[in-house]
């Protein structure tokens, strides 16, 4: 839930009286053209930028009071593209997402390297496992960074343009999982400033125009 959240670049404010509420088995798309502060909340919400005003909770705490691990088992983030300056298999790369609750030392189990099978197989992308990262499509890029996502075993996954730069057939293959991920029961937030895409797929909008919420 976030209530009331202005945000501001020194002088220049960004956000102004956000506030929305994103629930379990939901698909909720930020719309709103380039420029018009949906990252910037993004960042907000993820505990990146803290000099906000107004309150952010997930599952009832307030980030600023959650740790970098502790967040990291309420929320999975997933940017608007990744490279990697190392030639990581899939498998791999799937695989680092498993870490957030590792200790310093530890290194990944059976059971870490099972849920990469598990969310490989469920992002259709099981046939990739072995392939390098660079050499894949930019459609399974993004499919990959999902099931990194996860792997985290948080409840809330957050897409920042996550078609961006995709043909359409691409386009639909990844806004397709994202609608089932909704539909098993995550919370499902993704910015976007492409309209048609929004009303196919989405439960709820909300549409941001000068860093305010349309009503």
């Amino acid at each position: 839930e976030v209530r009331n959240l202005s945000f501001s670049y020194g002088e220049h404010l960004v956000l102004t009286d956000v506030s929305f509420t994103a629930r379990p088995g939901e698909f909720l798309s930020v719309l709103g053209p380039n420029g018009v502060g949906k990252s910037t909340l993004f960042r907000c919400v993820l505990g990146l930028l803290r000099d906000y005003s107004g309150d952010v909770t997930v599952g009832g705490s307030n980030i600023k009071s959650l740790s970098v691990r502790d967040m990291s088992k309420l929320i999975a983030y997933i940017p608007q593209s990744s490279s990697s300056a190392f030639n990581y298999s899939v498998f791999d790369i799937v695989l680092m997402g498993t870490t957030s609750g590792f200790s310093t030392f530890r290194t990944p189990r059976k059971a870490e390297k099972d849920r990469v099978d598990w969310a490989l197989q469920k992002m259709g992308i099981t046939h990739l496992a072995q392939r390098c990262f660079h050499r894949i499509s930019g459609g399974e890029r993004q499919l990959c960074m999902i099931a990194r996502a996860l792997v985290q075993k948080a409840p809330v996954l957050l897409l920042d343009e996550p078609t961006a730069s995709l043909d359409f057939g691409n386009q639909i293959l990844v806004l397709t999982q994202i609608r089932s991920l909704a539909e098993e029961g995550y919370t499902v937030i993704q910015t976007t400033h492409d309209p048609q895409h929004t009303y196919m797929f989405s439960d709820r909008v909300l549409a941001l125009k000068d860093g305010r919420v349309l009503t």
